[in-house]
């Protein structure tokens, strides 16, 4: 019976057919009303109630610009990864030229202050103020790049750039007619002397005639000081250069000079094709994506990790054609017995540039050694500044 025909019926009936309509009417309505599902097991019911987990909120601290090379470069390289990776499981942010001084302190504080619950610190200078921070800030963990200082919520990182430097080093002793070698370093600390001396060592083992003259910018990044070091050290013979600063003008000014250079902590064979001998470069990829996860998996644990050409965290790529092929699997083999462990870089005798033997035959340096070097290896000129 239709809606209509109930009205209708109401108005011609006596209360006796008013109550029958009426009785009608309820009739319909469970006939039109959906039925009622049935009730969802408890275990769904439970799933159903729990909402989505908010993204782990990343943040990366930037001392110099992204740019298109060098040290930042790659470090934001590996955040685009570790995004593409973890999907919408994250949220990753960055902050660019946060110097080394107080200002750090104001940075990493506003990061907090973000909800960030993971902040990476790429220089080795946010040392003491990502401690500072992390002890107000117990429920967020901190990783600082290149530092030797932990907290309870801040671990450290690195990667074993001296070994790309060694194998840089290796193709420049076979590619150098003057038998002199320029570095222009950055800021004096054991990281960067342990650079320089690597890359030594890596030449000597193929030419032994070799010397190195280092210029040093007290910088990280400075193109225009990074390229008049350059030219210095080109107007002392240096035929082949090396560097340990974030910018592509050491290779620009090979280019321009026409001697040669690598490229380092990225890929930077674009910015000198014919100066370019090969990069050093950084994948940080591996390591950011064992922090994410450990801090979402709530595994993570402060402590230090160091990672190198085992970890593939650490390779030399763009090998120039104008390379011997002789240097190129010298290079491989190295390479090679870095991975497998078969091949030790700093394993003695190594004899200082005071004549004093630093390691012992046969002797392999331990971490603590490489970490603390703050002395030339015979064949390096000059002096190591006394400070920044």
């Amino acid at each position: 019976m239709t809606l209509l025909a109930k009205r209708a019926l109401l108005k011609l009936s006596g209360g006796a057919a008013l109550a029958a309509a009426a009785a009608l009417v309820g009739c319909g309505k469970k006939e039109e009303a959906p039925a009622a599902p049935a009730a969802a097991p408890a275990s769904v019911a439970a799933s159903a109630a729990v909402a989505k987990p908010e993204p782990l909120k990343v943040a990366f601290a930037y001392v110099g610009p992204v740019g298109d090379a060098g040290w930042t470069f790659a470090h934001d390289n590996a955040r685009k990864a570790v995004q593409a990776e973890f999907g919408d499981r994250i949220v990753t942010t960055f902050v660019e030229n946060v110097p080394e001084s107080a200002d750090a302190e104001r940075v990493m504080r506003d990061l907090v202050g973000q909800g960030n619950k993971l902040i990476f610190g790429t220089t080795f200078g946010y040392m003491e103020p990502m401690l500072k921070v992390a002890a107000d800030s117990k429920d967020v963990k901190f990783e600082h790049a290149t530092g030797y200082k932990a907290a309870e919520n801040m671990r450290t990182y690195d990667s074993r750039t001296y070994e790309g430097a060694y194998m840089a080093g290796v193709i420049a002793g076979r590619m150098t007619k003057s038998n002199v070698l320029g570095v222009v370093g950055s800021i004096p600390i054991p990281e960067v002397i342990r650079n320089i001396n690597s890359f030594t060592l890596g030449a000597q083992s193929v030419n032994p005639k070799v010397r190195t003259k280092v210029v040093w910018v007290n910088k990280w990044f400075d193109p225009p000081k990074e390229g008049e070091g350059a030219a210095s050290l080109i107007s002392g013979g240096a035929d082949v250069l090396f560097q340990n600063t974030d910018s592509s003008a050491v290779l620009q000014k090979a280019e321009e000079k026409g001697k040669f250079a690598f490229g380092w902590d990225s890929d930077m064979s674009k910015f000198g094709p014919k100066a370019h001998l090969a990069s050093a470069v950084i994948n940080w990829t591996p390591y950011y994506k064992k922090a994410i996860d450990d801090a979402l998996t709530g595994s993570w644990a402060t402590g230090s990790q160091w990672w190198g050409v085992k970890e593939g965290a650490i390779d030399i790529v763009s090998v120039s054609d104008t390379v011997p092929a002789d240097a190129k699997a010298q290079v491989e083999k190295v390479k090679a017995g870095l991975k497998d462990g078969s091949f030790v870089i700093w394993k003695g005798p190594i004899v200082g540039q005071d004549g004093k033997e630093a390691l012992a035959k046969d002797a392999v340096a331990d971490d603590k050694f490489l970490g603390g070097i703050n002395f030339y290896v015979k064949g390096v000129d000059g002096k190591i500044p006394s400070g920044k």
